[in-house]
Parts: C-alpha cells; sequence; structure tokens
C-alpha cells in the first residue's frame, strides 16, 4: 500500500508528459528547446519515482523479486530512462510519446500484480547480476531502435504518398531519422553480444531445459540484427527493408524473455 500514491503520482507524470509530447508534436511546436526540457524534467520526475517503486520491490530480503510485471517495469524504466539521456542530446523526444506511457501501463500492472518469483540470494552473483544487468539494457535500446523504425516507417508512408502535412513536418528528415534508428541498433546488437557473451561465461549452461528457449531466440535476434548491420554496410540498406529486419529482430529478442515468462508465470503458475 505505501508503494500505491507514489505509484499514483508517477503514473500520472508519465501520463502527462506524454500528452504535452503529442501536443507539441501535433501544433509543430517543434522548435522550442525549452518547452521540449521542460516537458522532459517531468519525465525525470516520473523516472525517479519509478525507479524508487522498483527498488523497493525488485531488491527484497531474501533475493531479487524478477517475475513478469516487475521485469516489464524494469526494462519501461531503462528504456524511458535511456530515452531522456538521448533526448537532451539528438531529437528523439517523441518516442517519449509511447514509451512514457508504456512505462506508466508497467508501473500500473506492478501495483495490481505484485510478484512472488524470488531470485534468491543463493543463486546470485556479481556475473548473474552483470548478465541481467547488459541484457535489459541491450533489451532496451532495441526496443527504442524498433519504436524509432516504426516512425521511421509511418514518415516514409506520408511521404511516399505525398501526405507530407500534419505532425510529419515536426519530425526530423527522414535521413536523420534512419541514422538516429541504426545508432542505436549499433548499441543495441552490441550489448546483446556482450550478454550472450556474459551468457555463455557465467551460466553454468546456457542450454539447459529451462533456458534453452531463451539462448535460442536471442540467438536468433543477434543474427537477425547482425544481418541488418552486414546489410546495412554492404549493400545500404534502408528504408523498409531496415525497418522489417528491425522490427524482426526485436520480436524474437521480446520472445526470448517475455515469451517464456508470459507463459510460465501468467498461464502455467510456475
Amino acid at each position: 500500500m505505501t508503494a500505491f500514491f507514489p505509484g499514483l503520482i508517477a503514473i500520472a507524470l508519465y501520463l502527462l508528459a506524454s500528452v504535452l509530447l503529442t501536443a507539441r508534436l501535433v501544433y509543430g511546436d517543434n522548435v522550442n528547446v525549452r518547452r521540449k526540457n521542460q516537458i522532459l524534467m517531468v519525465a525525470v520526475a516520473a523516472a525517479v519515482i519509478h525507479g524508487g517503486l522498483l527498488y523497493q520491490s525488485i531488491l527484497t530480503p531474501t533475493g531479487m523479486a524478477l517475475g513478469f510485471f516487475n521485469a516489464a517495469s524494469l526494462i519501461a524504466l531503462l528504456t524511458a530512462a535511456l530515452l531522456l539521456l538521448a533526448s537532451f542530446q539528438e531529437p528523439v523526444e517523441n518516442l517519449g510519446i509511447p514509451v512514457f506511457a508504456v512505462a506508466a501501463i508497467s508501473i500500473g500492472l506492478s501495483l495490481l500484480y505484485p510478484t512472488d518469483q524470488i531470485i534468491t540470494r543463493g543463486m546470485q552473483s556479481w556475473q548473474l547480476d552483470t548478465h541481467i544487468l547488459i541484457s535489459l539494457l541491450a533489451y532496451s535500446i532495441l526496443g527504442l531502435a524498433v519504436l524509432q523504425a516504426l516512425l521511421l516507417a509511418i514518415q516514409d508512408y506520408h511521404l511516399h504518398n505525398r501526405q507530407p502535412g500534419g505532425f510529419i513536418r515536426s519530425l526530423p528528415p527522414l535521413q536523420i531519422m534512419e541514422t538516429l534508428m541504426f545508432q542505436m541498433i549499433r548499441i543495441g546488437f552490441v550489448l546483446l553480444s556482450l550478454a550472450l557473451v556474459t551468457g555463455i561465461l557465467f551460466l553454468e549452461d546456457i542450454f539447459a531445459q529451462h533456458l534453452v528457449h531463451k539462448t535460442v531466440l536471442s540467438i536468433v535476434a543477434w543474427l537477425v540484427f547482425a544481418t541488418l548491420l552486414w546489410g546495412r554496410w554492404r549493400f545500404g540498406w534502408r528504408g523498409r527493408v531496415a525497418i522489417r529486419w528491425t522490427v524482426g529482430g526485436f520480436v524474437f529478442l521480446m520472445l526470448a524473455y517475455f515469451g517464456s515468462k508470459l507463459v510460465l508465470e501468467l498461464i502455467l503458475n510456475r
């Protein structure tokens, strides 16, 4: 109950930031840097409260509580935090519209459905913590990349159909949007590679029965992103081809983690 009211405040602040960014995008107020920073500070306040809530709910006396909704909330927080850091330097703040809304939803779900899945302290180590952190960062960065890809797809569709009006005029040029997407993919790919390497080094058997599906799907996602980056370097892949590969890679990555947790925890109650 102690987390309920701070949770409501964080949800309200996230949603307020999302609504303000939406209004800014719709009305084309993309040149007012001061207003942009004010909106981002609203989201920063939400992220700080969000972090405090997760600190209390995940770090328990018996170990780490990383059930489905806590894990989703943690990834949402990391995604929002990384986006906020980038938004003060790069024109990616419009991704905050869905990111902050999802973060608000994740807080609500974690409050309504507290987890009882605990990673006991006897199973924990700095190696495991490192692997988990790198994996979550990879999910978060590549999540931002797929949102950027979807926004790029909308922009590309409107421009190809000669409908450059509305909020499309408020977005950066197509080439800049695409460059930002590939920057995110490169960083996420490096982190995903490190996650796989640390899994091999630090986990006893990454192909054990309870991990094999995560490992295989993560490797498939790694291969998809590796092919995309190779195609970009070798053949100059861009536009719709790059968008499809980005979305495809992210789908495999999400199935690797959330697919298994969804089935085991929410359907099979394990």
